[in-house]
Formats: structure tokens, C-alpha cells, sequence
């Protein structure tokens, strides 16, 4: 007999009582169970465990739980089997891959709360990699990770070796991570810095067969992420995106929310893996997400085009972006401290403002969007020019200064800014009281900083190119095919991306690499037409 509080318990679940059953099961195996744990393997709320076991009135040991035999005898047979895991067959023959993803995990940066980061667990994102193996051909194809904290590029560069991954983040930290693992193991990984909210990279979009991505769990968040999967898609009609999403058991309302916002871009749901990805952490939910395999149609590629815009800044659970806070656009001018510089905002002094100002702001100056800032040069040249950063957005600052060729930007952020003092060579940058001034310098004397300067003004190029022309006017005698080649061998990272989607590690790297790479130009002899004199310029790395 069923004591009365697990009883009605049971009895408020329904047919979703298997949890709890399954739950009562392994705290009856004589085994000591923490909380965390049961969410974890029953995929159970916190709430819904924790009410389990004050109701059953379980044994206690710090915070650890179990049932004695007597109790455990009053709850009846177990549950049963759990439906197949559809590659748990797979997995023993991966322990080393399991393991190696634990230490990288383990090692890797941990998660910020105001980016929804909670880790998947090893086994999780080694069975991503099963997954994409046993439903797809994947030698030589290529998979795009729409945001990647939980590592899964790198399980699945070292399950196959053959597929090209590439990671668009918006967290630094995580890119330079991976960068240096993936090179580490041998690992064929790229990387990209994006703020999704502000678009995909040129580099990314339109290239992959495959997407996968694990969202904030919001409406907006989770279509945003997947609009953005849809455009790196090469064909959408025969590629997929693997969502990973879940909702507490208690709110199939949320759920109902967001998968009407994949309704909304035309997505088939091809699949449904209930609980397929467990997490340290995440609680609320059970600790697990399902994973989607969505499959666009004719009708996807215009959806996102219209939609793709509208989900605004506010796309997280936590922090100044959370959809909860409802956060302005933009700082507001009148709300930063009196005592820094002047604004300069109430005239006609900036002749552009991009980012959401207030009407009221130089009504007559021409506004652009960040996201039009970010994807190709304005059509004018001003020089003076205003940016309003949105709470949460700090990390874009450096590379809307980087779209901008103004001799003086005014930019208005709340919140951090880092990566400014890699622009030292471009800007004379002074930040208080949330205003960042950058002046921009003249242009430099030496020709490190002369080439370095070359590949910072052109920032919309491609950086490849750009280095590769730069090397031929500070070297005269190179050819295209040997200064791309010097460029290659210094910089392989940098063949089709622009200077804004590198990763911070490597704007900062560009320094040492642009002095090497002259070096090399320098070693080279004027007749070698063919391998750009790499080779016999190889000996000036080794002193």
C-alpha cells in the first residue's frame, strides 16, 4: 500500500507517473541517490523529486537519499524498460571518445548564466556524434554548430574524421578553447566569433549540410539559433538542423511556444528523441532535452528571411537579455553619468547613428541597424560617427569598431566591453561613465604595423586577400601564389573569413603573425614563382 502523500502524487501524474515510478525504483536498489542524480536519470523537475522524497519520506545521509526494504516493498513493481536509447548500442565501442570528452569538458571554461550555459554531459554530445553517423552520410560533409559550449564539434571531429566542423560562438572564451584542443588532436575544426543576434558570419552562411544547435530555451532564443542554422545550411531542402530543446514536465505550455515558433519558419519535425541529452545541471527541466531533427522546406528560406530580424536582443532566461527583463534596445543618453564626456547627441555633430537611438537623438543624422553595420561598409564615408551598444552586447563592440572606417566613434554600452586592446593599432581608445571614445591614429610608420593597420581598415575583405595584396606592396617580387602561400603557412586559419568573425585569441595573434609573415616575404627569393619560397624560408622559424 502506497503511503497516502506518494499516492496522490502518482495519482496528479497520470500516465507521466513513470518518472516518479522510476525514481522510486532506484531509491529502492539499496542505493544511495543525491537529488541531482535522479533528475538526471529519470529526467524528473526538481520540484517533482523533491517532492517525491519528502512525501516518501526517504533515508537520509547528507545529501543523499534511499528507501529501506520496507519502504521500498510498498511501492510495487518497477516501471519496466525505458524505450531504446537510439544509440545506446553504439557507445561501448566509444568509451575512449567518452572519456576523452569528460577531460575535455572538465577542462573547458565554465558556463556563463547570462548565456544559458549548462553542460551536457560527455556521453550526450559522443551520442550527438553517433546519432549524426547512424542517420546521415557524412564523409565529406560539413556541420555547423550554432553555438557549441558543450563541445559536441570536437566529439564529433574525433568520431568522424572525415566531416569539416565549423563553430559559430559568441563567447570567446569557449572559440579559443576549442581552437586549441582541435589543434591538440589533430582535429579538423573552425572557428568563428558571431553574435547570432546580429547575423551569421559570410564565411558560414550557405555552406553546411548539416546544423546542430542547443539554444536558450526561449521562444525567441530558440528560433533565433535555428533561423541562423537555416541560413548556413548550402541546401536546405536536403540538409537538417538537430535542435536540442526540453521543457519541465509541468510546462507544455513553453514547450507548445516554441515549437509553434518552428511551425513559424516552415521546419518539419522529421524526429523527436525524448530525453536524448542529459545535463550537469538544469534542473528545472529534469536536467535533459529532447532533440529535434527538423527538416526545412521551399517555404523555410523565406520565413527566416522575414522573421529572422524581429526576435530583438532579449533571447535568454537570465541576466540584462533575459526575456523576463524586457531590456531597452539601447542605452538611454540620459541615464549615464553627467560627469563623463559629452555625449555630443543632441546636434548634428555625429553624422551617423547606428544601433536604436531615441527619435529625439540628431533627428535628421541617418541611422543603420547593427546587424546592416556588421555586414557590409556603408555606402558614405562620415567621420564622426555614434553606436549604441544594447545591455548584453559588449562583446560586438570591437568589431562594430572594426565595420567602422570614421576618424571618431562614439560608442554608448552598458556592461563590459572586452577585446578593445586589440584595436591598439587602429584606434586611440578612452572608455568612462559607459562612453567609449576611439580616435582613429594615424596611419603607422613601421611595416608590421603598416600591414597589421592594412588588414584592420579592410575589415569586411577577405582577410586571406587582403594579407596576400598587403604582403605584395610591402615585397614587390612575390607573386599572388607565393604571398597567399606565406599567408597559408602563417595564418591557415585565415583562408575565407573576414578580420570580423575571428575569435579574439586570433585578432590578437594577428600581430606576431603579420610580423612572421613578413619575415617569410622578406627570405623569399625573387625567382620562386611556385611555392611562394615558404620552404626556403623555413629555417627563420627555428631562429
Amino acid at each position: 500500500m502506497e503511503p497516502d502523500g506518494v499516492s496522490r502524487l502518482l495519482a496528479e501524474a497520470g500516465v507521466d507517473a513513470r518518472r516518479l515510478r522510476a525514481a522510486l525504483a532506484l531509491l529502492s536498489d539499496g542505493t544511495w541517490w543525491t537529488p541531482a542524480d535522479l533528475i538526471r536519470e529519470t529526467a524528473t523537475s526538481r520540484r517533482a523529486i523533491e517532492a517525491l522524497l519528502r512525501e516518501a519520506g526517504a533515508q537520509r545521509s547528507g545529501d543523499r537519499f534511499r528507501l529501506t526494504p520496507g519502504q521500498a516493498r510498498a511501492y510495487g513493481e518497477p516501471p519496466g524498460d525505458a524505450p531504446a536509447d537510439p544509440v545506446a548500442h553504439l557507445l561501448p565501442r566509444h568509451a575512449g571518445v567518452v572519456e576523452r570528452m569528460a577531460e575535455l569538458v572538465a577542462g573547458g571554461p565554465r558556463g556563463r548564466h547570462v548565456l544559458d550555459h549548462v553542460s551536457a554531459t560527455p556521453e550526450t554530445v559522443v551520442r550527438r556524434a553517433l546519432l549524426l553517423g547512424a542517420r546521415f552520410w557524412l564523409p565529406g560533409s560539413r556541420l555547423l554548430c550554432v553555438g557549441d559550449h558543450d563541445l559536441t564539434s570536437l566529439a564529433v571531429a574525433m568520431i568522424h574524421p572525415g566531416v569539416q566542423v565549423t563553430v559559430v560562438d559568441v563567447d570567446d572564451r569557449i572559440l579559443a578553447y576549442i581552437d586549441d584542443r582541435a589543434a591538440a588532436l589533430g582535429l579538423d575544426v573552425r572557428t568563428r566569433w558571431a553574435d547570432l543576434r546580429l547575423g551569421l558570419p559570410p564565411s558560414a552562411r550557405e555552406r553546411a549540410d548539416l546544423a546542430i544547435t542547443d539554444p536558450p530555451y526561449t521562444p525567441e532564443g530558440v528560433g533565433l539559433f535555428v533561423a541562423r542554422a537555416v541560413e548556413g545550411l548550402r541546401d536546405p531542402e536536403h540538409g537538417r538542423v538537430l535542435l536540442a530543446y526540453g521543457a519541465s514536465e509541468r510546462t507544455p505550455m513553453l514547450a507548445l511556444k516554441v515549437q509553434r515558433s518552428l511551425f513559424d519558419l516552415n521546419l518539419a519535425l522529421e524526429a523527436i528523441y525524448p530525453d536524448f541529452n542529459r545535463y550537469d545541471g538544469a534542473e528545472a527541466i529534469g536536467s535533459a532535452a529532447d532533440l529535434y531533427v527538423l527538416r526545412p522546406t521551399t517555404k523555410t528560406r523565406p520565413a527566416v528571411a522575414a522573421r529572422v530580424e524581429r526576435y530583438g536582443t532579449a533571447i535568454y532566461t537570465q541576466g540584462p537579455q533575459a526575456v523576463e527583463a524586457h531590456p531597452s534596445a539601447a542605452p538611454d543618453p540620459a541615464s549615464l553619468p553627467s560627469s563623463g564626456p559629452s555625449l555630443g547627441l543632441s546636434g548634428e555633430e555625429f553624422e551617423v547613428l547606428v544601433g536604436d537611438w531615441p527619435k529625439d537623438v540628431a533627428p535628421r543624422a541617418p541611422r543603420a541597424r547593427l546587424s546592416t553595420w556588421l555586414a557590409k561598409p556603408y555606402a558614405s564615408s562620415p567621420a564622426r560617427v555614434a553606436i549604441a551598444v544594447p545591455p548584453g552586447l559588449g562583446a560586438a563592440l570591437p568589431r562594430l569598431l572594426l565595420a567602422t572606417r570614421a576618424r571618431h566613434v562614439r560608442a554608448l554600452a552598458e556592461g563590459p566591453t572586452p577585446g578593445l586592446d586589440a584595436l591598439s593599432v587602429l584606434y586611440a581608445i578612452t572608455a568612462e561613465g559607459g562612453v567609449v571614445d576611439a580616435v582613429r591614429l594615424p596611419p603607422p610608420a613601421g611595416p608590421e604595423d603598416r600591414l597589421l593597420r592594412a588588414l584592420l581598415d579592410n575589415a569586411h575583405g577577405r582577410l586571406a586577400n587582403v594579407w596576400r595584396e598587403g604582403l605584395i606592396r610591402a615585397h614587390g617580387h612575390l607573386t599572388k601564389k607565393g604571398a597567399r602561400a606565406i599567408v597559408d603557412e602563417v595564418a591557415p586559419w585565415a583562408g575565407d573569413v573576414t578580420v570580423l568573425e575571428l575569435p579574439g585569441h586570433r585578432l590578437r595573434a594577428l600581430p606576431e603573425a603579420v610580423a612572421r609573415s613578413l619575415r617569410l616575404a622578406a627570405a623569399t627569393p625573387a625567382d620562386d614563382d611556385t611555392r611562394g619560397g615558404v620552404e626556403a624560408a623555413r629555417p627563420l622559424r627555428d631562429g
